[in-house]
């Protein structure tokens, strides 16, 4: 890929990949392209949440730069 596709676009690339491969209508060549292809966008999408987890782990430390796991608090509906 020359130019990096964001995330949202890569997942739903993986999606498409995935409606397609269940609809079973698929010549086996072409299952296997696009099952080729899912597994790598998988990877992609997963190397970079990782990278998101690392970058907010980062943003959480305390100024010791001791981790403090802080829990995510959906917000209040009014």
């Amino acid at each position: 890929m020359s130019a990096e596709k964001s995330f949202e676009s890569s997942l739903d690339e993986l999606e498409q990949i995935v409606r397609q491969l269940e609809a079973g209508d698929l010549p086996l060549d072409r299952s296997l392209e696009l099952f080729e292809h899912g597994v790598r966008l998988s990877r992609e999408c997963q190397k970079r949440l990782d990278e998101a987890e690392r970058r907010v782990e980062i943003l959480l430390r305390g100024n010791d730069g001791a981790y403090k796991p802080t829990p995510f608090e959906e917000p209040e509906e009014e």
